[in-house]
């Protein structure tokens, strides 16, 4: 077993083919390739969902053996500043490119995080430079990067992985790597992802690196996630209006288990909107939720916003439920 190395790299695509759960944007980014003409792109979509991946694939099929040379990998949020812009970026476009390839490609990663200004500089150069060079740029949030770069490029919206293609990929893996996963431990590692594949395969590497055999309790232990069962338990706890059991479960689960605050809340919050509950009790206690990660978010006392959480569930289910 090589758990030296980093699987999320190892692992990692080299051609579009191999790409899994994106089926639809493979087959139109492999069309550009038959064509060979590509226009400027922009990929949106969570982490872990094949943006990056899907770039560096498409720079290998259309330029091969020279895809170094006319391929560049910027991450925008390293430095955010219209500088970036005006020196790395603009020097890339403006060169030739080599190989006879009739363009080069420039992905750059994290766009949302350019400042206003700066995506203004960008625009203009994709502009200037279009016939030299095209431009691939990821982002989160494609509402952070403004319309006039928005309008020049065609988007591509990534959808989460599913359950199914995390489990193809991560079975896979788990054969060449000579593990054994039981079929509980895959449905962990499926919810501790939620789509993310980087999130699945470091989970199955962390747990590879205990035992060659891996089950449902190393993953979670590994990725400090709580079972499913105990959210729903907590969240049963909290509803049927007993404070002090439901505060003594978070108390376990943050100090004991070391769940980040953010974690549980987003386990939570995916329990609640599987609970059969009354809909107004429902909507109260999501509101709760956005109020409390919002408040941590903005550097709140953990502790005391948990415990408030908590406390506003109770109230809110003795309101509605027991009025």
């Amino acid at each position: 077993m090589t758990s030296h190395t980093i699987w999320i790299e190892k692992y990692r695509p080299m051609v579009l083919d191999d790409i899994v759960g994106q089926d639809e944007i493979v087959s139109r980014l492999k069309s550009y390739v038959t064509s060979g003409n590509l226009p400027h792109l922009l990929f949106t979509g969570n982490a872990g969902i094949g943006k990056t991946t899907s770039a560096v694939a498409l720079a290998r099929e259309f330029f091969g053996e020279t895809w170094q040379m006319n391929f560049r990998e910027l991450n925008a949020s390293d430095e955010r500043g219209i500088d970036v812009v005006r020196n790395q970026i603009k020097q890339f476009a403006r060169t030739a490119p080599l190989g006879g390839a009739e363009f080069k490609i420039l992905f750059l990663d994290e766009a949302d995080a350019l400042t206003p200004d700066a995506q203004a500089a960008l625009r203009r150069t994709m502009e200037n430079y279009a016939p030299n060079c095209r431009f691939v740029l990821s982002c989160n949030y494609s509402s952070k990067i403004i319309d006039p770069i928005q309008s020049r490029c065609a988007i591509y919206r990534f959808r989460p992985l599913s359950k199914e293609a995390i489990i193809t990929e991560i079975s896979r893996i788990t054969e060449t790597e000579g593990l054994e996963c039981s079929p509980k431990a895959l449905d962990a590692i499926v919810y501790v992802a939620q789509g993310d594949m980087r999130k699945a395969i470091n989970a199955l590497q962390g747990a590879a690196i205990v035992s060659q055999k891996i089950n449902e309790d190393m993953i979670y232990e590994i990725t400090s996630t709580a079972r499913p069962e105990e959210i729903a338990g907590l969240m049963q706890t909290s509803v049927a209006g007993d404070y002090e059991g439901a505060e003594a479960l978070v108390h376990e689960l943050l100090y004991s288990r070391g769940i980040a605050p953010n974690e549980l809340i987003n386990q939570m919050y995916r329990s609640i909107i599987r609970m059969p509950l009354e809909r107004r009790l429902k909507t109260q206690l999501i509101s709760h939720l956005g109020e409390a990660d919002f408040r941590l978010s903005e550097g709140a006392n953990s502790e005391i916003q948990m415990e408030a959480l908590i406390a506003n569930i109770v109230l809110s289910a003795d309101t509605i439920l027991r009025q």
